[in-house]
């Protein structure tokens, strides 16, 4: 069982948010709130929390400090802001202290829960977070990109390039960092870009473009399901099935049987 710290001034949005993860990961996470930085600083480091999410706007200690004194304890803890604040220079500060991600209030449900299962992943997979933070404390800072032509056809371009190398690398284990690095572009300025260009965070977007893959591979069955996963960039084959099922509202299996009995990839 992991910790998860929900730290927001808001008593509404602290239980709301806590009802969402009850919810969803009744078996998997334990939550502990805070109502300001000190107590989220505080109560991470007594609760031996693994995950937190962090509202910015906090009476004393904001967010951004407190999440500066967390990562200073723990390297590889995951750190989620929640926010209301859609500025540029809070989302670059955000991401100087490694943030997993970034949303903006009121977040979906599906977005929540996506960067959940990769806070979970990462915290019950040391060699993937060790990767993790190798990638992260050894990048450079990129800057950031000029704006060249016309609005629309400057995010066209950022689209396609984007989805070029989602399509070349999603059988790797990438992060929104790595793919901001090999752009150019800081990770901050990436996370806010590609929401805009896709509609949806990184994460939701590559558990998605990996899940219509593997439906691909799910209807061949000379492929062993276990090895779907694996074969697509997941860390391991109950985080692919959990993942599949969130998408799909079928487990692998179970679409793999229904695909059979309906002739798909015949």
């Amino acid at each position: 069982m992991f910790r998860v710290l929900i730290a927001d001034d808001e008593p509404i949005e602290r239980m709301a948010v806590s009802r969402k993860i009850q919810k969803h990961f009744a078996d998997r996470l334990e939550v502990v709130t805070a109502e300001n930085g000190e107590d989220a600083v505080r109560l991470f480091g007594e609760e031996h929390c693994h995950i937190a999410i962090l509202d910015i706007n906090m009476p004393g200690m904001d967010g951004l400090d407190a999440a500066e004194k967390i990562r200073e304890a723990d390297s590889l803890c995951s750190i989620i802001f929640l926010t209301a604040f859609d500025e540029f220079t809070y989302a670059k500060r955000a991401f100087s202290v490694r943030a997993l991600d970034y949303l903006l209030k009121p977040s979906s449900d599906e977005e929540l829960i996506a960067v959940l299962e990769e806070a979970i992943s990462l915290a019950g997979h040391d060699g993937s977070r060790r990767r993790m933070r190798a990638r992260q404390e050894g990048a450079a800072p990129a800057g950031e990109p000029e704006e060249r032509g016309s609005e629309n056809v400057r995010i066209q371009a950022v689209v396609e390039t984007i989805r070029t190398y989602i399509e070349e690398n999603y059988t790797r284990d990438i992060s929104l960092q790595d793919v901001a690095g090999a752009l150019h572009y800081s990770d901050a300025y990436f996370s806010k870009i590609f929401k805009q260009c896709f509609g949806r965070n990184f994460t939701v977007y590559l558990a998605e473009y990996r899940v219509d893959e593997a439906k691909k591979l799910l209807t061949d069955i000379s492929v062993n399901i276990k090895d779907v996963g694996v074969r697509l960039g997941f860390h391991d084959a109950n985080y692919f099935s959990r993942v599949f099922k969130r998408v799909t509202g079928e487990t692998p299996s179970e679409y793999r049987e229904r695909a059979l009995e309906l002739g798909v990839g015949k």
